[in-house]
């Protein structure tokens, strides 16, 4: 839609909804998300959680609101002359036309160098490896003295020492005064941890404060005592502000709690629950003892029962040794009794199976007298049939031929000559005689 002042062909008009609905487009698509610095004035909170409020500078003003579901994430309260930097989207509420901001989180003024130095070291010591998991120490199960690196005046001491006493009194405290904040307190917790490490009295520490602001719990992103917390061979535990507030020593410590008190719970075992599980176990072994004994007496009852007098036992004995006698005399009578008929038997085929050698002998004999004559026979035959055949080679010999004056021609190739086509004039062909052969030479031949 063009609202240049130039158009003059414009016979629309708008209504105020629809104008107030077209310049709420026009700001939030036309500036992007941004911060703005200024002072806050006016600030009020109302019952829905909802806070109102306006940023102001020495020239302007502009009205403001952050919902419940934003601020509630804040961990300090802002309160009216406060210098702050607010992270909004520039738009217009069309109920009114008011123009305002929609403040999506905020901080206090100067946090943004703050918050960019944070990130710096973090990034710094996670290179370093220093966040790493595989360097956090494990605490011990059962601590006999633990150290509290704080202020002895602070808060958080006493609530770590309260819950110490309530949770295990036997514990003892060594406490390593120290300032949390403002000018030399990085230097003094380094140094406290120091102190803790060199003395090595203590099981465990714990690195603890109440919460604050950024400015007030900064010293525990100091790398001073970072290096302190990395280079201590004592396991610490960190509770340093509110379950939102985040350190460099969060992220150093072997173990981050999300507040002092969680710090003492995470460190010290209750008293109360060791005792419930020591009784759970005493019954849990009274349980398995009693029914080990139950099992063991009704073991004893089975034995008893199975237990006979040693005359009863050796009459047992004796009857069954009796009748394993008995038993052994049967088998061995049927295990004659078997070979007696198994030999009868044998011997009966044995007389049937003899033989009657005189006639076996004359048969031999007989046999012997019928080969002779047969194998007489057979070479006979063929004696006969061996001069028939020789008779008849003898006749179809072409040396019989050849020793009635005929002779066999043979070509320079040595085959033999049947027709006069085979040979020419002048052609030399062998002759084969009865008795040895000669060279002839052909002079004339016919058909």
């Amino acid at each position: 839609m063009n609202f240049s002042p130039e158009t003059e062909n414009v016979h629309a008009i708008l209504s105020v909804s629809e104008l107030n609905h077209s310049a709420k487009d026009l700001l939030e698509h036309t500036f992007p998300l941004l911060w703005v610095s200024g002072e806050i004035s006016n600030l009020k909170r109302y019952d829905s959680g909802h806070w109102y409020f306006s940023l102001k500078d020495a020239n302007a003003q502009v009205r403001c609101v952050i919902f419940n579901h934003k601020n509630r994430f804040l961990n300090w309260r802002p309160e009216d002359g406060i210098q702050v930097e607010v992270r909004a989207l520039v738009t217009l509420y069309k109920a009114r036309g008011d123009f305002q901001l929609n403040v999506d989180t905020m901080r206090l003024a100067g946090r943004g160098d703050l918050f960019k130095a944070f990130e710096q070291l973090k990034t710094k010591l996670e290179k370093e490896g220093l966040f790493e998991s595989t360097r956090k120490k494990l605490l011990p199960s059962f601590p006999k003295q633990i150290g509290i690196v704080t202020s002895h005046a602070g808060a958080a001491l006493r609530d770590v020492l309260s819950t110490l006493r309530h949770r295990m009194p036997s514990i003892s405290v060594v406490i390593y005064p120290t300032p949390v904040q403002g000018d030399g307190a990085a230097e003094k917790i380094a140094e406290a941890i120091q102190t803790a490490t060199k003395r090595g009295e203590c099981d465990a520490l714990i690195l603890c404060r109440g919460g604050g602001s950024i400015e007030d719990l900064w010293a525990f992103n100091e790398e001073v005592v970072a290096r302190a917390i990395a280079s201590c061979h004592i396991p610490i535990v960190c509770g340093v502000g509110h379950e939102t507030d985040f350190t460099i020593a969060d992220f150093i410590a072997d173990v981050r709690a999300a507040t002092p008190t969680s710090a003492a719970h995470l460190i010290c075992p209750d008293n109360n629950e060791l005792l419930q599980h020591i009784e759970t176990l005493r019954n849990r072994i009274q349980r398995i003892i009693q029914s080990c004994l139950e099992s063991h007496m009704q073991h004893i009852d089975m034995l008893s029962h199975r237990l006979k007098h040693p005359d009863e036992r050796i009459h047992i004995q004796f009857m069954r040794l009796q009748h394993f006698r008995e038993r052994l005399a049967n088998s061995w009578l049927r295990y004659f009794e078997n070979r007696f008929w198994s030999l009868r038997e044998l011997g009966q085929h044995v007389t049937t199976a003899r033989p009657d050698v005189p006639r076996l002998v004359a048969q031999l004999y007989e046999l012997d007298r019928r080969l002779y004559r047969a194998v007489t026979h057979h070479f006979d035959t063929l004696t006969i049939k061996l001069q028939r055949q020789q008779a008849h080679l003898a006749h179809l010999n072409p040396q019989s031929v050849l020793e009635r004056g005929y002779s066999i021609v043979y070509d320079k190739n040595g085959s033999v000559l049947k027709n006069s086509d085979q040979i020419s004039v002048d052609d030399n062909v062998k002759l084969s005689f009865a008795k040895g052969w000669g060279i002839a030479k052909v002079l004339e031949k016919w058909k």
